[in-house]
């Protein structure tokens, strides 16, 4: 049963920054865009690099090894729209960011 489970708190993200959460097996990226948060799945599709290390621009981040980029919201690449990474519904509770998993 899909569940909503903490990925990080509020302040451990930084406005236009990421960080990477492991949790349940997976390995995510969660980032704060102006106070609103996002997750997707950290590993780029293209080469594996760490989404969650990558440069943020809006809702747009930039893998940090080969330069792709995808929509935090949709997972599409902007280059290669039939590349996706994985979105995850986010919600804060208090202090907390929670995914469903």
């Amino acid at each position: 049963m899909a569940e909503y489970v903490r990925v990080a708190g509020t302040g451990d993200v930084q406005p236009g920054h990421g960080v990477v959460a492991e949790v349940h097996g997976k390995t995510l990226a969660v980032f704060n865009v102006g106070g609103t948060f996002h997750a997707i799945d950290n590993t780029c599709v293209h080469r594996g690099g760490p989404l969650g290390e990558g440069e943020a621009e809006g809702t747009v981040v930039t893998c940090p090894w080969h330069g792709w980029q995808f929509d935090m919201t949709t997972g599409e690449c902007t280059k290669n729209p039939s590349a996706k990474v994985a979105v995850y519904q986010v919600k804060v509770e208090g202090s907390d960011v929670k995914v469903l998993l």
